[in-house]
């Protein structure tokens, strides 16, 4: 079990932003999953983040929702996830699930945990809750080690910055848009005044995620932020290819290789 932080301090050692990849574990398929997070590590991300799908995913966009909703139909569970993070973190990069509260809920606080961090999960992303309604998973995460990953938004209040900072333990995920996921054109100019912000009340990396698609972006990020967060734009090369493998993992691999490429230049 490894923290994020490992990854964003060795990438800061070497000059560069760290580069988080995502895709949902199950999608296209459980083993498909697998192959396409370790092809991503080997093309060069340097900590994954594995989505757990969920029925009512208030946050992801429409490639992101199509991607979850293709593994619940197939049938995947949270046992499924699990799997999926055991596979993945034996490669030896932090990962980490982004995932919904209730899931988890009705898994079992204590019982996530532990059969999380048996598995070398790194910690959790949470996108619904905040760090003064979660004392479950906070007493939870830390009686296990685990990072605890809480969102910050363009217009989070700087009291709420230093709450919501002060509760982090792996790095800080900004988010660079009021909106839903989804890869966009051009980048958020909202995201740096957040980080900026952001700095102000912890040495904890920050990440920056939502509509990175392409290495321009990422560089642009790269350029103030300590991590580049990419999800939608990695789904879409999957849904572009269906039943496709081979051609799906080229252009996951391509992507990959591109977003490396821009932190680096970053």
């Amino acid at each position: 079990m490894t923290s994020a932080k490992d990854a964003f301090d060795k990438s800061a050692a070497d000059g560069r932003a760290a580069l988080v990849g995502y895709l949902p574990a199950g999608f296209p398929t459980v083993e498909g999953s697998i192959t396409a997070l370790r092809t991503m590590v080997d093309a060069g991300c340097d900590v994954i983040e594995i989505g757990l799908p969920y029925s009512d995913p208030v946050m992801d966009g429409p490639t992101v929702q199509a991607a979850a909703q293709q593994a619940l139909d197939r049938g995947v569970r949270t046992t499924d996830v699990l799997r999926v993070v055991e596979a993945v973190a034996a490669t030896g990069v932090p990962t980490l699930v982004m995932t919904y509260w209730n899931p988890i809920e009705r898994y079992g606080v204590e019982r996530w945990a532990a059969d999380f961090a048996s598995a070398g999960g790194a910690g959790l992303i949470t996108p619904d809750i905040t760090p003064d309604h979660s004392p479950d998973w906070i007493a939870a995460a830390d009686a296990h080690g685990l990072d605890k990953v809480f969102l910050l938004a363009p217009s989070s209040t700087d009291e709420r910055i230093a709450m919501t900072t002060a509760a982090c333990r792996g790095f800080v995920y900004a988010a660079a848009v009021m909106g839903v996921t989804g890869a966009r054109s051009s980048t958020s100019g909202l995201a740096e005044p957040l980080v900026a912000r952001a700095r102000t009340t912890t040495d904890l990396p920050i990440g920056v995620g939502l509509g990175v698609s392409n290495g321009v972006q990422a560089a642009e990020i790269a350029a103030y932020a300590d991590g580049v967060i990419v999800g939608s734009a990695f789904v879409r090369t999957i849904l572009d290819h269906p039943g496709d493998e081979e051609a799906g993992l080229a252009s996951l691999r391509a992507l990959a290789e591109d977003l490396a490429e821009g932190v680096r230049r970053g």
